[in-house]
């Protein structure tokens, strides 16, 4: 851990250990929890979602899949994935063997590369389309990268349409605010939300420097006082409501994502390249289908 601020160890146990939980992985991605005591788990480079037992570490296929990313559960603990090569938002069946296509396209053009999803405090479905997973020699039909919104309708609706590279996104905990990242800017944006599923008032809320190596911003999640645990350089970032970065919790391996999870949702799952990671924290994590 790299603490910059005491508040930190008021969020991040100070005998806290971070514990590998499964490795031998392509990539990770895109880690959810189910009260059974596994992840679900994406695997871009092997093009697979894994149930990842959390006790015993072993993994077992569910499906195989073009380049899965990101996931979340919808309203009813339905799996959705962000499926890079099918450029498509899906649902998966309850036993995840097969699925069903949520949104692909916007007004009649096929979407990039849906890349992360969150559910949103007003039952709709709320993703980023980047272009950096699009399938090689495929054209980009929407002229932009954007956020979007998937109203309970089954509507689709674009609402950011100005970011670079738009990646992770999580809602605040009162439902107040959207936060998204942008992988190219470095940088992490945050607009007012409104009960008619619309944004206000962008402007950026924290920065995320690093080398041509490092990792940039990427999968995000928020805890019930408003902190928000962002993938950035070297390890997951820690900034407070008031957009303080107090500190990084430093992996081995570069992470993508992260999730809660265990009994009090206060354990952070990390996705990092090969490998699954956990560590305790003091918090307890902002859940949106519970």
């Amino acid at each position: 851990m790299k603490a910059l601020s005491p508040s930190f160890w008021n969020v991040i146990r100070r005998d806290a250990k971070l514990t590998q939980v499964a490795s031998g992985f392509g990539f990770t991605e895109g880690p959810i929890w189910d009260e059974s005591g596994y992840l679900w788990v994406s695997d871009e480079t092997l093009n697979k979602i894994y149930k990842v037992d959390v006790a015993t570490g072993q993994k077992q296929v569910v499906i195989a899949l073009g380049d899965p990313d990101g996931n979340t559960y919808d309203r009813n603990q339905r799996v959705l994935d962000c499926a890079s090569v099918l450029r498509a938002v899906i649902r998966l069946s309850p036993d995840g063997s097969h699925y069903t296509i949520v949104a692909d396209r916007f007004q009649g053009k096929r979407l990039n590369s849906p890349n992360d999803v969150v559910l949103g405090p007003d039952g709709g479905i709320y993703f980023t389309d980047p272009t950096s997973d699009l399938p090689k020699g495929q054209k980009q039909e929407i002229p932009f990268k954007g956020v979007y919104r998937i109203a309970r309708d089954g509507q689709t609706q674009v609402l950011v349409r100005d970011l670079k590279e738009p990646n992770g996104l999580a809602f605040s905990p009162d439902g107040k605010r959207l936060y998204v990242d942008d992988s190219t800017e470095r940088n992490i944006w945050v607009y007012d939300f409104h009960s008619d599923g619309t944004l206000t008032g962008g402007r950026v809320f924290g920065l995320e420097p690093g080398g041509s190596e490092d990792g940039v911003p990427d999968g995000m999640k928020v805890d019930m006082h408003g902190n928000l645990y962002v993938v950035g350089p070297r390890g997951i970032w820690v900034w407070t409501a008031k957009g303080q970065h107090i500190g990084t919790i430093v992996l081995p391996e570069q992470p993508a994502n992260l999730t809660w999870g265990d009994r009090d949702y206060s354990t952070l799952y990390i996705t990092a390249e090969t490998s699954v990671y956990k560590i305790r924290t003091k918090e307890r994590g902002y859940v949106p289908w519970l």
